[in-house]
């Protein structure tokens, strides 16, 4: 059938009328912006005030607890958000709650997705390729792509240095079997693998200050790698679960959550020193599932388990704790709290009131600065 006589053919007519139909967040892509969801209400257990920054109608996830998701000047955060009906990674203004899209990739990963040192550009893995985006003008290129017989599993991150990003790939046919470690260059888009595991790897960390990665073999073992894969080693770190590993910002100790085998004892926050093999207790918690630490690691912020699940802070001089709110999510776990890099609000996700949402407090009467 030919145009009619406005101009529309009967195709084009059906399109726009299909359009007026959808939502509006449907019809929305990369770049487009978004008006507050931001809720605030008293906590009902402590009656502190509590930020609920996305609205649980979407799900709206923080990047992995490993990753760089807040910008250095503690303005702004990198998040995951299916609000447009994918998950696709958004810029979530921490003073306005207004939000940015900043993908339209097919099946990306939410939790890869991460800053780079200098909050210019981010990286994040979509279907078998990882990628770098520009921050101000969202440009993206494919740095990567997976090899035949290999997919991405186990999650990926960016060095302190901003030069690499490292991933984790498992083979196609025998997934339990084999994973490894992939190194790639941000510039040149070099790859090559560190090593090769009979098991399941997870969270790459690269080494502040040193060239070497920290790696999870499921939650009973750490082990730490060179960059040119020597000295491959399993950490002797305290029996039971390990809950949470991750480095200290000048790279000398690996914090991590001990779940002891005896299930009478209680959650215990540790400290590892590779170089010298100590091993020691930092605190004991009120059984915590998650957590994360300031940027000089004095102050550290949990999520319980108990059957009361809250949010709390624990000092590490004296060793007390202070409940902040409740948090009440399905998988305490999920939580994954963490500091901002100036150390003067907290956040923490759940889905205690629907889909998953972002929360913020400010802790500022009750936690010192810390610079950046």
């Amino acid at each position: 059938m030919g145009p009619s006589g406005n101009g529309f053919t009967r195709r084009s007519f059906f399109l726009a009328a299909l359009a007026t139909r959808l939502p509006a967040e449907i019809r929305k892509g990369k770049g487009e912006i978004f008006p507050s969801d931001a809720e605030r209400y008293p906590d009902p257990l402590t009656e502190i005030e509590v930020y609920r920054l996305t609205k649980p109608d979407y799900s709206t996830t923080l990047t992995a607890y490993y990753n760089r998701g807040i910008a250095r000047n503690s303005g702004w955060m990198l998040c995951g958000c299916d609000r447009t009906g994918s998950p696709q990674g958004f810029h979530l203004d921490l003073k306005s709650g207004e939000m940015k899209q900043m993908t339209q990739a097919d099946a990306l990963d939410p939790s890869t997705l991460t800053l780079l040192p200098d909050n210019r550009g981010f990286c994040y893995l979509a279907g078998r390729g990882l990628y770098l985006a520009n921050v101000s003008n969202l440009k993206e290129r494919q740095l990567y792509q997976a090899e035949e017989g290999w997919e991405f599993a186990g999650g990926m991150s960016v060095g302190p240095d901003g030069t690499h990003a490292t991933l984790v790939e498992r083979r196609v046919e025998r997934p339990g079997d084999t994973s490894r470690l992939r190194m790639v260059t941000l510039v040149q888009s070099a790859a090559r693998t560190v090593i090769e595991a009979p098991f399941a790897i997870s969270a790459p960390m690269a080494r502040p200050m040193r060239a070497q990665f920290l790696y999870r073999q499921g939650g009973d073992a750490l082990w730490m790698v060179n960059f040119d894969g020597t000295q491959n080693r399993k950490l002797k770190v305290a029996p039971g679960g390990i809950g949470a590993p991750n480095w200290s910002s000048d790279g000398k100790t690996v914090l991590y959550l001990n779940f002891p085998e005896d299930r009478t004892q209680l959650n215990n926050l540790r400290e590892f020193t590779p170089d010298t093999g100590i091993d020691k207790m930092i605190a004991k918690t009120s059984q915590f599932a998650s957590f994360g630490a300031n940027r000089d690691a004095t102050v550290f912020v949990g999520a319980s388990r108990n059957t009361s699940p809250v949010v709390l802070l624990l000092l590490r001089a004296g060793q007390s704790e202070r409940t902040m709110a409740e948090h009440k999510a399905s998988h305490p776990e999920a939580v994954a709290p963490l500091f901002s890099p100036d150390s003067q609000r907290i956040y923490f996700q759940s889905d205690r009131h629907g889909k998953p949402a972002i929360y913020s407090m400010h802790v500022e009467k009750l936690v010192e600065k810390t610079e950046a």
